[in-house]
């Protein structure tokens, strides 16, 4: 993602518009946001039940031996989905194989289903021992839901996003003062380890859920995707921030992309269709970002109240 970009959000929270854009204006003062998608990758992971762990041993054996077998299905199977690795995970005599693909554009849940069934179906036809039970998804691969493994892989795209503050534009702006949003993120990080919370940050969820509904993503990956980490610190006379999202689930084809209104709203970033996806993600990256430092520089400053009194949708 190169460039300026307007950015469309579907929300009936004023007060969210007006801080994403407060963010948006201070960081484009300083020169802008660098966003980069590091990686990408979708996962299924279907279970499968045995009557012990010997029986579970001999099918992972032979289970192991046919990842290039498993390579070939997915290529018959979809014209963009790759097959990319299986990880395993026993416990007991359930044995989950979670399977990551490469997409392309689309956000890729529906075809990663697809393509782990085929897979599953030839296991259970061919494999010298067969499961007593098995199911498409074991409730691990993180769909939909907030996990502990959010950071020891990626879900849909990691991105991870930057921008250095001027003190002048931060008192002008932002009206606060680097040492202030820095020490109210430190606080607030503390507070969020104790709460138990998967990540540390503020409120990615506002930000992304109003631009998966104006684009045509799949909403309630807004739970997933809003996992992250938020850092906020001094640099010299300046503050530097950053975000990182290790499940942002987007795409820029297929499910309700093709929509006319969220076909356009993708269409006024350049991020409809082929090839679009990652730039879209970086994006993605950079809204979240203006949006932590909007909201860390008014509750620094005191001023979190007010801007919904004066913004919120009541008025």
């Amino acid at each position: 993602a190169n460039g300026e970009f307007y950015i469309p959000l579907a929300t009936t929270e004023g007060a969210l518009v007006a801080s994403y854009h407060r963010g948006a204006k201070a960081t484009r003062l300083c020169g802008g946001i660098t966003s980069l998608c590091l990686i990408e990758g979708v996962r299924r992971s279907p279970v499968f039940k045995f009557e012990n762990l010997a029986d579970l041993g001999t099918f992972l054996i032979w289970v192991l031996k046919q990842e290039e077998e498993f390579r070939n299905i997915v290529s018959l199977t979809s014209r963009y989905a790759q097959y990319t690795d299986m990880i395993t995970n026993i416990e007991g005599n359930h044995l989950i194989l979670t399977f990551e693909f490469q997409t392309g554009d689309a956000s890729g849940q529906n075809m990663v289903t697809i393509c782990t069934d085929a897979i599953c179906k030839y296991v259970i036809d061919n494999a010298p021992l067969k499961p007593v039970i098995w199911f498409i998804e074991g409730n691990y691969s993180g769909d939909k839901k907030a996990t502990a493994l959010s950071f020891t892989g990626v879900r849909g795209k990691k991105v991870t996003a930057e921008v250095e503050l001027t003190r002048e534009v931060i008192a002008s702006v932002l009206k606060t003062t680097p040492e202030a949003m820095a020490s109210y993120w430190q606080s607030s990080t503390i507070g969020v380890i104790q709460s138990g919370s998967i990540g540390a940050q503020g409120h990615y969820a506002n930000g992304l859920a109003a631009l998966f509904i104006a684009t045509g993503q799949d909403a309630a990956c807004v739970s997933e995707a809003s996992v992250g980490i938020t850092r906020m610190e001094i640099k010299g006379d300046n503050l530097y921030a950053s975000v990182t999202l290790p499940n942002l689930i987007v795409g820029t084809v297929g499910g309700g992309t093709a929509l006319p209104t969220q076909r356009e709203c993708l269409e006024i970033m350049d991020c409809y269709g082929d090839g679009k996806s990652r730039k879209f993600a970086e994006i993605c990256g950079a809204l979240v970002l203006a949006g932590e430092l909007s909201i860390a520089a008014a509750l620094s400053a005191g001023h979190f109240t007010s801007a919904h009194q004066k913004f919120g949708r009541n008025k």
